[in-house]
């Protein structure tokens, strides 16, 4: 038996993403943004409110970051997601947060994990579509084939049932090959 609860937001893994963009004075901001997820080859869509800084900010630079929160920075991501860049200026350094500049005019945010660097390619309303022009990792999050690995990687996805952030990390099977064994 099933049981219905309507329309809901409720989608599982929701990413933590903290969008990372550079104010008009060059003052680095960060963002938590559950909101979104790859569009299409080489492209990302977030769901961000016209009310947000950090939409300012991409309008204006054409340009922003998208990294993966991590449980190791769990406070600082949920920190930036709680308050407003609006109220406060400081939200990125006050996060514990430092700023490496990297491909496009927008902060790579030096204590996460993993990054892709966006130009803005499009807006529909409140979906902001950016373009991947670079991903990186730092070495960390790599395992020994030189590939990010998602165990090391910790990445947080958000609970929209519970309000929870809960860790990845268990491997559960193989893509592209588990299935074969029902083909005939």
């Amino acid at each position: 038996m099933r049981k219905d609860f309507g329309a809901q937001t409720y989608l599982y893994p929701m990413p933590v993403l903290i969008i990372g963009t550079y104010g008009e004075d060059g003052t680095p901001d960060a963002m938590n943004a559950a909101w979104g997820g790859i569009a299409d080859d080489c492209k990302i869509a977030i769901c961000l409110s016209k009310s947000h800084k950090t939409t300012k900010n991409i309008l204006a630079r054409k340009a922003f970051t998208v990294s993966v929160a991590d449980a190791d920075h769990l406070a600082a991501c949920d920190y930036v997601g709680i308050v407003s860049g609006n109220n406060e200026p400081d939200k990125f350094a006050k996060a514990g947060f430092h700023a490496i500049r990297g491909k496009v005019d927008a902060p790579i945010i030096a204590e996460l994990p993993m990054t892709l660097e966006c130009k803005l390619a499009e807006v529909y309303g409140e979906l902001i579509i950016g373009e991947i022009v670079n991903v990186s990792a730092d070495e960390r999050a790599l395992g020994a084939d030189g590939k990010i690995d998602a165990q090391k990687l910790q990445a947080i996805t958000y609970d929209p049932v519970h309000h929870d952030y809960i860790q990845l990390g268990k491997i559960a099977g193989k893509a592209f090959c588990d299935g074969k064994k029902l083909k005939k």
